[in-house]
């Protein structure tokens, strides 16, 4: 059993289990009854998507230093009590069932997944490679 870091709207996995959107807004001219079978995502979460000024700043980011300041501040959003349970309860689930968070992003490295990896590891999450 373990989680997934995929991008929203790739084909899933055969084992995937349900698909969480980590993502600030639903996809762009897609009816809602139409994101499950879409391969978006089956549950929209964005509680652990950045915030839409942290967002703007990693879309921003050209440089390292620019993308490391975008990671801390995400990480600091994430360190909040609520966010630190969520990060624990899917790094529990990950025990026992298959599932998936993700984003739009193209690349994994220039995107809020590639720290949200990071942070679920940090949980002790079962990631899948």
């Amino acid at each position: 059993m373990a989680i997934r870091i995929v991008q929203l709207g790739s084909p899933r996995a055969l084992d995937e289990g349900t698909r969480i959107g980590t993502v600030r807004r639903p996809p762009r001219g897609v009816p809602k009854e139409q994101f499950a079978a879409q391969d978006w995502y089956d549950v929209w979460f964005p509680n652990l998507a950045p915030s839409p000024e942290t967002v703007k700043q990693a879309q921003a980011a050209a440089t390292p230093q620019e993308w490391t300041a975008f990671v801390r501040k995400y990480r600091a959003e994430m360190a909040t009590p609520e966010n630190r349970h969520t990060l624990a309860l899917l790094a529990r689930m990950s025990q026992d069932a298959n599932f998936s968070v993700g984003c739009y992003c193209e690349d994994e490295s220039h995107c809020h997944r590639s720290v949200l990896r990071e942070l679920l590891a940090e949980a002790g999450a079962q990631i899948t490679p």
